[in-house]
């Protein structure tokens, strides 16, 4: 059974805060700039550049550039812009409340996922029960609070096998690639991202950025985003080698549930009562969920229900012997 830490709970909150904030951030960023690679491209350079100043200043420790670490992070990296591509499209041709169903269930999916290849054991009956109560209560909400929109199947279904396959070989990368700190994680993953999505920015927006004009507002939402881009980058590594691929997903749909109440919050669009009463049942199927253990290897489990069964006769009367001759004085 995982342990709770300090540094599991640091993890969770940090990534849940961070990943809250970030969506908001990121709207706000690309309506004063209206170029989305571009502000992906800088948070990544502010990522990578500021970990690595930080590193060789001192502050932190973060691994040197060596060339097995850089490709064993270019999957990862892939993977993420993958991920991130596949969902801009998908809201292309599906509403953001449609969106939340089909992110609500791929917990159960991530589930299977880890089972067959992470070594997990599958979710056990509280735990599965508490998956289908969040993605019922986040179809509850989008049928109360908006309409259910999809005009095109195809990136809905892309979107999905990329983000658990993303969640899963992410989770394998962390767990098998040996850092000296989570911020090695975040320093390779970023510069792979940047050169990446630099490629996808000058393919798609240099004519948009030389006739962009810069204001104060553009400068200090890019730079509010590019900070909370470096903590959330840090909080989402170390908030994966913390807790499983699954329970990691769960974490992530409750951070787009506690977008959507800063939302209502902040903006003039409010949802129904009866939509965040829904809400807040996905939050508490979220809260009493629990990560399915690891697997025992096949050797072990059989030994553990074997063990006692293994004991040659009399094994048991010389342990009883033993032990009443290791008595205390006190008492004998």
């Amino acid at each position: 059974m995982d342990v709770i830490t300090p540094a599991t709970v640091f993890g969770v909150v940090g990534y849940a805060t961070c990943s809250s904030l970030m969506l908001i951030i990121n709207k706000i960023a690309v309506h004063v700039l209206p170029a989305p690679a571009f502000v992906l491209i800088m948070q990544f350079i502010a990522s990578w550049t500021a970990v690595k100043l930080c590193g060789l200043a001192g502050l932190i420790e973060v691994d040197a550039l060596e060339r097995s670490k850089l490709l064993a992070f270019l999957p990862v990296s892939v993977a993420f812009l993958a991920c991130v591509y596949a969902n801009i499209k998908t809201l292309q041709y599906a509403n953001v409340e449609t969106f939340i169903i089909f992110r609500a269930s791929t917990p159960l999916c991530v589930s299977l996922c880890e089972f067959l290849f992470l070594g997990r054991e599958l979710p056990n009956a509280r735990s599965t029960l508490c998956l289908l109560v969040l993605l019922g209560g986040a179809s509850l909400y989008v049928y109360t609070d908006a309409t259910f929109i999809v005009n095109g199947y195809a990136w809905v279904a892309i979107w999905y096998v990329i983000f658990c396959v993303d969640q899963v070989y992410i989770k394998h990368a962390v767990d098998t690639v040996k850092v000296q700190s989570n911020w090695g994680r975040v320093f390779y993953t970023n510069l792979w991202a940047s050169l990446l999505c630099t490629l996808i920015s000058a393919a798609t927006e240099p004519q948009l950025l030389q006739a962009f004009d810069w204001n104060w507002s553009s400068v200090l939402a890019l730079t509010i985003s590019c900070l909370l881009g470096v903590a959330m980058s840090y909080f989402a590594f170390l908030c994966r080698s913390q807790v499983s691929a699954a329970s990691f997903t769960v974490l992530g749909n409750v951070c787009k549930i506690l977008t959507v109440f800063i939302n209502v919050l902040i903006w003039d669009k409010h949802a129904s009562s009866v939509g965040l009463a829904c809400l807040c049942v996905c939050l508490v199927a979220a809260f009493f969920y629990q990560q399915a253990p690891k697997r025992l290897p096949e050797a072990d489990a059989e030994e553990k229900e074997t063990g006692s069964l293994m004991r040659e006769p009399g094994e048991l009367d010389r342990a009883e012997e033993e032990l009443e001759s290791s008595d205390p004085p006190s008492r004998r």
